[in-house]
């Protein structure tokens, strides 16, 4: 349910909506969710000064209702 609802939010925001990858990890203290995107999408998703990353780091915190979810921006190499 996180991966789906972070994936919605990240579409959202980008120009790409079809380049958007969410990988869902298992971590030793809860869940990784790592974003991938287009690299022209990279500094919609970060945002000024990190803002729109915190945002999303943030709700998805709320949702995961006491599980603690980190949430990572993954640069990719798509040439």
């Amino acid at each position: 349910m996180l991966r789906e609802a972070l994936e919605h939010l990240v579409r959202g925001i980008v120009d790409f909506p079809e380049d958007v990858d969410i990988t869902e990890k298992p971590n030793g203290r809860g869940k990784l969710l790592e974003i991938r995107v287009n690299p022209d999408d990279l500094g919609r998703v970060i945002g000024r000064s990190g803002r729109t990353a915190k945002a999303l780091r943030s709700v998805m915190n709320a949702l995961g209702g006491g599980t603690r979810v980190r949430v990572d921006v993954v640069e990719t190499d798509q040439d």
